[in-house]
């Protein structure tokens, strides 16, 4: 691969696990990305946040762990087939990385609803579309819609082997549509359907309870001491 330069952040609090610091190695601004690059940055670790690329370099703790789903050996389990019966009807557009009024206005319901005490609540439009979207990759704005409303939106990303899950919001008042997962579920057909191998879900931490829903997509594999294998 490329040679790239990375720069390491300084130490701050752990988003995942408390009395914990946290730091990144983030590829160098100036570092002309594309989607091709990126997608061999994916297979070492790495993961997009707006047009930032970064793994995390913690000196205390290695427990965040890139972790990707095997397209073709994916088994959906009993609960995940509820949640493809239920949404059966539910109507999906692929749409532009483009700023839009009525998905900005979700995301905000859905952070008050999600997350009322984090900054991300307040957030403005330009900081959402600086975090969801990119300069350089080849994302989408999915859209999926339930009795003609929208109910949920995934940022996805499209890459050479894979479709990399940068984040999914929806709307609070349809929470019994497990929207969340069936964005995901959406997503691995989807892969499988342009015969892709990997849909990539970010970062995993075994100890962090909001992460766990990740082991619940199996086969799934973690980056772990520089190679991939499997998690149970």
């Amino acid at each position: 691969m490329t040679s790239i330069s990375l720069t390491i952040s300084n130490p701050q609090k752990c988003s995942y696990l408390e009395d914990k610091t946290s730091q990144s190695a983030f590829v160098y601004p100036r570092f002309l990305l594309d989607s091709p690059l990126y997608s061999k940055l994916l297979v070492h670790g790495f993961r997009r946040s707006g047009n930032e690329v970064y793994s995390p370099r913690c000196s205390e703790c290695a427990q965040c762990i890139s972790c990707r789903i095997p397209v073709q050996s994916f088994k959906a389990s009993r609960n995940q087939k509820r949640c493809l019966k239920k949404n059966n009807n539910t109507k999906v557009i692929i749409q532009a990385p483009v700023f839009k009024q009525q998905h900005f206005d979700l995301y905000l319901r859905y952070q008050q609803f999600k997350h009322p005490d984090s900054i991300m609540a307040t957030t403005t439009s330009e900081e959402y579309i600086q975090f969801l979207s990119s300069d350089w990759c080849t994302t989408s704005f999915v859209e999926f819609f339930i009795d003609n409303q929208l109910a949920a939106v995934a940022v996805v990303d499209f890459l050479d082997q894979s479709l990399s899950a940068v984040y999914t919001f929806f709307e609070p008042s349809l929470s019994a549509y497990s929207l969340g997962v069936y964005a995901v579920l959406w997503q691995i057909e989807h892969a499988h359907q342009l015969n892709l191998t990997y849909v990539y879900l970010g970062y995993w931490v075994e100890q962090c309870q909001k992460m766990a829903y990740k082991t619940h997509y199996q086969p799934l594999e973690g980056f772990i001491n520089q190679q991939w294998q499997l998690i149970t």
